[in-house]
């Protein structure tokens, strides 16, 4: 019994661990995107985001998207709504607004 438990114990910590290599390669890969002038800071967009839609950030991705690097934006707004936001990472423009759970998905 010990045996088993010894061997399943660091299979159990594999998925955490690779989920934490994978965060690590998307940070990497997200400064050095900014670094190079490919995106904008997240902070600048989060900014954006907060003067036109005040609520409180669930998560935010920088993801590509057709050949163009976007940010994901995701709020919980008043009424628990959840709206999420897409921003061409190198201008900083507003892309699409999405709102989950309605058919309110819109263009800027």
């Amino acid at each position: 019994m010990r045996w088993t438990v010894a061997l399943l114990l660091p299979l159990l910590a594999m998925p955490a661990a690779l989920a934490d290599a994978d965060q690590d390669q998307d940070q990497d890969r997200a400064r050095a995107a900014v670094e190079q002038g490919r995106a904008l800071p997240l902070r600048t967009i989060l900014d954006r985001a907060a003067a036109r839609f005040p609520g409180q950030l669930l998560e935010a991705e920088l993801e590509e998207e057709h050949g163009r690097l976007v940010y994901e934006i995701k709020l919980l707004m008043d009424g628990g709504r959840v709206v999420k936001l897409h921003y061409d990472a190198r201008t900083g423009d507003l892309l699409a607004v999405k709102e989950r759970g309605t058919e309110k998905d819109r263009r800027p």
